[in-house]
């Protein structure tokens, strides 16, 4: 994966939700990688696709607080999250160190 580290690719990701980013990124530099450029499943991908644009469900972001459930619908973004990890892992087969980064308040 091309990133912004010095030696221009990575072999270190990071599965991470954020607001309007690809779930995946160089866990050196922070880059934000392209999801396309990720060597897994188009199937895999959808799904990180879409966990990704469920980021931030659980905060109410004119009142900059936490909804209603808020934190039970973080932890279930972070279990679905660590599970997805899981499945990048396999499909990557030892080729990337993976980790996933769980949301925090």
């Amino acid at each position: 994966m091309k990133c912004f580290c010095e030696q221009q690719e990575t072999y270190k990701l990071k599965i991470e939700g954020d607001v309007g980013a690809d779930p995946i990124w160089c866990n050196q530099c922070g880059c934000n990688l392209d999801l396309e450029d990720i060597p897994i499943s188009i199937e895999l991908k959808r799904e990180l696709s879409e966990w990704a644009t469920k980021y931030g469900e659980w905060i109410d972001w004119d009142l900059d607080q936490i909804i209603v459930n808020g934190v039970e619908r973080k932890e279930e973004h972070n279990r679905q999250g660590a599970y997805l990890t899981g499945k990048v892992e396999l499909e990557l087969r030892g080729k990337y160190k993976i980790k996933f980064s769980p949301s925090v308040m």
